[in-house]
């Protein structure tokens, strides 16, 4: 029985546990369908408004969409997809400890690293591959509406990078949520924790003053990460589009980290 066992029990078994896990949970694959439907259909809406009050638009907007498709057809997009990922994030390991399902989890798999990395590199691989189909059915859905007034192809400077950026910045997003949700271990708790995070902290931060205000405005977690989708920055930039997603994901792996450690030392 022991020779049985064990295999299912190593790293390749909890791979496809937690990907049967994740894909059979109903909240899992909505959510997904959601926040494409809904971060796609509202990209439309308001690019389709745009165009069709293109001609009544002040001429100081039209040279700024022009010289910025991207902010239309992606990051919009993002912003609302990133509301999804965060939520799903806290959700993949928090709703474990909710359930109790994480003691059975411990009990077939008592390698809690093992059992940690295998979240860890499901929940990643699989916001890679929607973050960077959304981000691209995005861009082409988007610019197919704007092409009439905004032409924008993927070789204009910065805009390939922007679009495979977008993508990266939600699997890493994804990640960083992963490990709230690790670290705090209840979900309402972890959920308020991130959000608040991105939609609020971050924002605050841009209104301390001086150069120290804008040091630390720029090295907020997310704010560094969606440099990664911006085709052109300003001369005065404090970080470049790498940079700024490094920065992202230093914040992410010290995250981690600190989840790594609890999750091995506190009771399931």
């Amino acid at each position: 029985m022991t020779d049985l066992v064990l295999p299912r029990a190593g790293l390749r078994g909890m791979l496809l546990s937690e990907w049967t896990k994740l894909r059979t949970v109903r909240s899992t694959v909505w959510s997904l369908v959601a926040m494409a439907a809904i971060a796609l259909g509202l990209m439309s809406v308001i690019a389709w408004a745009v165009m069709r009050q293109w001609s009544s638009t002040d001429p100081g907007n039209q040279s700024y969409l022009r010289d910025h498709p991207v902010d239309l057809v992606i990051s919009r997009p993002v912003f609302i997809a990133q509301l999804v990922i965060a939520v799903l994030g806290v959700m993949v390991i928090s709703a474990e400890y909710t359930t109790g399902m994480v003691r059975s989890t411990l009990q077939a798999q008592p390698r809690r690293l093992t059992v940690l990395f295998a979240k860890v590199l499901v929940f990643a691989a699989l916001m890679l591959v929607v973050g960077e189909v959304l981000s691209f059915a995005a861009f082409f859905l988007g610019g197919a509406i704007i092409a009439g007034h905004i032409p924008v192809d993927l070789g204009d400077p910065g805009v390939a990078r922007s679009v495979v950026g977008a993508g990266l910045y939600m699997a890493m997003l994804g990640l960083f949520s992963l490990a709230f949700g690790a670290i705090i271990r209840h979900t309402a708790g972890a959920i308020t924790s991130v959000l608040g995070l991105v939609l609020i902290v971050s924002q605050l931060t841009g209104l301390l003053p001086g150069s120290w205000g804008a040091h630390i405005h720029a090295w907020m977690p997310t704010n560094a990460g969606q440099l990664i989708f911006e085709p052109t920055l300003p001369p005065d930039a404090l970080l470049t589009q790498w940079q700024g997603f490094a920065v992202f994901g230093g914040w992410t792996v010290l995250l981690l980290a600190v989840a790594t450690y609890l999750f091995k030392s506190r009771d399931a």
